[in-house]
This record gives C-alpha cells, sequence and structure tokens, in this order.
C-alpha cells in the first residue's frame, strides 16, 4: 500500500461494478475519475472542510468514519475496505456524524449524487493511479 501513504492526486477508476455501470457522462466503468489523495493527519482532517464543492473525489486513507460538521454541501460517502471494495454508500447532508464502519480502512468522498453516477455499489471494487509526484514515481493500487 506505499502508494497510498502519502498526500497527491491520481485517477479512481471503477474496476468491477454492475453490468453497464456508467460514471454520468456516458463513458463505461473503468473512465479515470481525477482523485485527491488525503493520507496525512493534516489532510484528513481538513478533508471539504471550506470548499463548495470539488471535481471527482477525495480518498482519505486510512479512514473508517467521517463527519460534515462545517460542510458546505451534501456529500457522497464511500466506505472501502483495504482491497478497495466498497462496503456502503452513503448519502450525508452538511452537519452530521457519521458511523464507523467495522471492516473500512479508506473513506471516498464526492458530491452527493455523483457516486450512484458511476454506478459505485457495495461490492463494486476500485483502482487508484498515483500521478507523478515530485520524485517522478507512478503506481496503481488494485483491489488485491
Amino acid at each position: 500500500m506505499g502508494d497510498l501513504r502519502r498526500d497527491g492526486t491520481g485517477l479512481l477508476r471503477l474496476a468491477r461494478a454492475g453490468a453497464g455501470a456508467t460514471d454520468g457522462a456516458g463513458r463505461a466503468e473503468g473512465a479515470a475519475i481525477p482523485l485527491e489523495i488525503a493520507a496525512s493527519y493534516r489532510a484528513r482532517t481538513r478533508g471539504l472542510l471550506g470548499r463548495t464543492g470539488i471535481t471527482g473525489a477525495l480518498l482519505l486513507t486510512p479512514a473508517a468514519s467521517v463527519h460534515t460538521l462545517g460542510m458546505r454541501f451534501p456529500i457522497d460517502v464511500a466506505y472501502l475496505d483495504r482491497r478497495l471494495r466498497v462496503l456502503a454508500v452513503r448519502t450525508m447532508p452538511p452537519g452530521r456524524l457519521g458511523r464507523p464502519r467495522l471492516r473500512a480502512r479508506h473513506v471516498l468522498e464526492a458530491e452527493a449524487g455523483t457516486m450512484a453516477a458511476w454506478g459505485l455499489v457495495p461490492g463494486a471494487e476500485v483502482t487508484v493511479e498515483r500521478q507523478a509526484g515530485r520524485n517522478g514515481a507512478a503506481g496503481t493500487r488494485s483491489g488485491a
């Protein structure tokens, strides 16, 4: 899991979902979704606070729960296990505390309604492709 231990950016791909899933823009499963990775304590604590929206998604790692206290917009939350398999998907309005998920190791956040458009459902698997960082390294993290 070395490539998910640092803050950065990347692409999220839906590896397996229901047949014919699209991401809301007519793209088939496996389409690239812009991703921000929040792995440091500071980045996870800030999350989406102070923003008015997000393009793509934010991956909080490690994380087992989230809150929307101080948020300006509702979000979709997907709880992921250590293999990046979706355990549950919830929509949370601002001002709520989410319950921790026992097997969750990562949390994916996006604007409300986008995960349904992507076809992200419990049981689906995602992959994370890191974009080249300062040291020029890039990598892929899959569910296995």
